[in-house]
């Protein structure tokens, strides 16, 4: 039982140093900051202006298609309720 209690306060105090460490680290300036951004955004793949056109498209279809499915579906809440409760809205 001594043990655990022990092997608790021996990983809670690792956790605290750990926070400390990370505290005392060295803050960064807004240059280095934005020479990390610079680096970091040479590394991004960028799409090509073919999949650029296949992905708007995608969105389109996909947006189109809910809200056909979502209208249908308003609609037939609506129309059951009318049918079910006389409810007309509108």
């Amino acid at each position: 039982m001594e043990k655990d209690a022990k092997d608790a306060k021996e990983a809670k105090d690792a956790k605290k140093k750990q926070i400390a460490q990370a505290a005392q680290k060295k803050r960064t300036t807004p240059g280095e900051y934005m020479r990390g951004v610079r680096t970091e955004m040479k590394k991004v793949v960028w799409p090509t202006r073919k999949e650029i056109g296949s992905f708007t498209a995608v969105v389109v279809l996909a947006c189109t298609f809910f809200a056909i499915f979502f209208g249908a579906v308003d609609f037939g809440v609506i129309k059951a309720l009318n049918v079910a409760l006389g409810i007309s809205l509108g």
